[in-house]
């Protein structure tokens, strides 16, 4: 049984991580950079260790200072939260080996769904439907051409271990494939240190529909309903909702059914994503899978009213999932807004310093995650979320209307901030009539970064 649990992340994830364990009476430790010293998850902490200075090379993707970490603070668990080393399967085979618990799937799971040629064809043999494309890694400009103009453009270039929307490219023309894939090797081996990059054919008009699983070690796996993602800025999320507009009950039964299959398939167990594109025409297709938590865990959350988190850990202890596929209710309409620290109107620009003042909405159906407080400097080392608002209500209009009050209330003063393009957003006719694509901001953002109406 896991009797302290050490959080290898920062920000609202560790917060989130630290209040789980409190709730389950396991003490809990946070590994902090130098920048987080002052942090709310620290102050939440039983206990806190410095694994290194601000950049997060030299901290939270240190896996040796973070082993380091679990000897100094006694914790015979980690949790990786989102991003840094959450998918690496590296960190949790070191884990393993040296008899600490990883919450999350083991690394032979990580390994091959962080890979997304292996994923691909892992999903493909086990009946998943996947985009046309390429089933090994391309071998060069010609073979790239000869494959889309095979399957037809447009078509997108993707870093095989690439993640968090980074490595993509899509091409429209044969004239922009060797420009395309050049780029995209540069940045897949600039960020990931592995240049295989492999092709896929662009679906125009997509939904990006993504299902929450969770699986015990006993051999139960479950979907817990989907997450509309489709509101999303270069591949970034922006907005997620659930139920999807995009989704009649029949597909929503075999979306989750695929998801089962798939998960089960891989042999995992821990919470995970299944992300799906869904066409036009109602069909759709496996994307990859994300073997960590998500951002936007919260909707399922309010959604199901379980405890995601909770039981992350809860399955790493060897627990059995108490619920059969038929016994998983949703409620009502889940939206969650994120909120980062970023100038819309100066392209997106990260903001940074001092939060003067920082009041966040409450009420009722309303759940804010946040690691900002008034006088906590948001540091520029790390991503700019600050805030994720969730308010969950009846219909899906009655959700807008909560959201709108919320970020109304949203006081947050020292930093740019998201609020006023979701206010702008959340009075988007297109938004209002849920017939919003992938391609929604891009095609109404404005260079002020003001949405056209």
């Amino acid at each position: 049984m896991i009797e302290k649990l050490l959080v290898c992340n920062r920000g609202e994830i560790a917060v989130r991580i630290v209040r789980a364990c409190r709730e389950l009476g396991i003490k809990v430790a946070v590994a902090h950079s130098a920048a987080d010293r002052d942090s709310l998850a620290v102050a939440l902490a039983d206990d806190a260790v410095c694994i290194g200075p601000g950049p997060a090379a030299r901290s939270y993707l240190n896996t040796a200072a973070l082993v380091h970490a679990c000897d100094r603070v006694g914790a015979d668990a980690v949790h990786p939260g989102y991003g840094f080393l959450s998918e690496d399967a590296r960190f949790a085979a070191v884990c393993e080996e040296l008899g600490i618990t990883f919450v999350g799937p083991p690394a032979a799971v990580i390994a091959p769904m962080s890979d997304k040629v292996r994923a691909r064809a892992m999903m493909q043999e086990a009946g998943l439907p996947v985009p046309a494309g390429s089933d090994n890694p391309l071998q060069d400009l010609a073979e790239a051409q000869a494959l889309a103009a095979e399957i037809g453009y447009p078509v997108i270039l993707k870093a095989a271990a690439g993640g968090g929307g980074r490595g993509m490219a899509v091409v429209h023309r044969p004239e922009q494939m060797a420009q395309a894939l050049h780029e995209v090797r540069t940045v897949a081996r600039t960020l990931f240190l592995d240049d295989r990059v492999f092709l896929e054919k662009f679906l125009t008009g997509a939904r990006h529909v993504e299902i929450q699983v969770l699986g015990d070690q006993h051999g139960t796996m479950l979907h817990l309903g989907e997450r509309d993602c489709s509101i999303q800025r270069r591949r970034q999320k922006l907005l997620e909702e659930s139920p999807s507009s995009a989704l009649d009950p029949r597909l929503r039964a075999r979306m989750g059914e695929a998801a089962v299959r798939g998960a089960a398939h891989v042999g995992y167990h821990s919470a995970g994503t299944m992300e799906f594109l869904v066409g036009p025409d109602g069909e759709f297709s496996f994307m990859e899978m994300n073997t960590r938590i998500q951002v936007e865990h919260p909707v399922t959350e309010m959604l199901t009213g379980i405890d995601l988190v909770a039981w992350m850990i809860r399955i790493a202890n060897g627990e059995h999932l108490p619920w059969q596929q038929d016994e998983i209710r949703s409620q009502g309409h889940v939206i969650e807004c994120r909120i980062n620290s970023e100038d819309p109107a100066r392209d997106w620009a990260g903001s940074f310093g001092r939060l003067e003042e920082f009041r966040s909405p409450a009420g009722p159906g309303v759940r804010v995650d946040t690691h900002g407080y008034a006088g906590y400097v948001v540091p520029p080392f790390y991503d700019s979320l600050l805030a994720k608002v969730v308010v969950q209500a009846d219909t899906r209009e009655e959700a807008i209307a909560r959201m709108r009050r919320a970020l109304e209330e949203f006081t947050c003063t020292g930093v740019s901030t998201t609020i006023g393009f979701h206010q702008d957003l959340l009075r988007h006719q297109t938004f209002l009539a849920g017939t919003h694509r992938i391609d929604f901001v891009e095609q109404h953002l404005g260079a002020d970064g003001q949405l056209l109406h």
